[in-house]
């Protein structure tokens, strides 16, 4: 779909820690079109890396749709890209601001952007692969305009 529409792409990744990144870089010819990942694990990589104002984490968390879409709009920035997912969260076992397998998703594009928080079950390994799988279908989402209906 990247090459359809001419974009590159990247991740900002916190909770999934590259996960996104190695399902992307599987696919054979993926160099075509992704060009990297920031991993910003610690929040003030988040901050650094990536650009997120402080007052934003500030008034809504690490853990946060507006948080998530700061991460991916950086990356976007950052990274010199069309087109990033980001992805922020608590996969648990302990708690981070919200309960074990919250997980906050964005999307940004040339056509827009979107956000989305998904409750996850299971232990810190299935929610963070089942984080992965829902970020690439957002992102396939967004790459074909289905998101915000083009």
């Amino acid at each position: 779909l990247l090459r359809e529409r001419g974009w590159t792409m990247a991740t900002a990744e916190s909770a999934t820690g590259g996960l996104i990144a190695a399902k992307l870089t599987g696919v054979p010819g993926a160099s075509d079109v992704f060009a990297g990942s920031i991993v910003a694990y610690a929040t003030r990589l988040k901050q650094s890396a990536l650009d997120v104002d402080s007052e934003v984490i500030e008034e809504h968390g690490v853990v946060s749709e507006e948080t998530a879409l700061a991460m991916a709009r950086g990356a976007v920035e950052r990274l010199g890209v069309d087109v990033a997912v980001a992805i922020t969260g608590s996969a648990g076992p302990t708690l981070q601001e919200q309960a074990a397998g919250t997980m906050v998703l964005a999307v940004v594009t040339p056509e827009g952007s979107g956000t989305r928080t998904v409750r996850l079950p299971g232990d810190r390994e299935r929610v963070r692969v089942y984080a992965t799988t829902a970020a690439l279908h957002l992102l396939r989402l967004g790459i074909s305009g289905a998101w915000w209906g083009a």
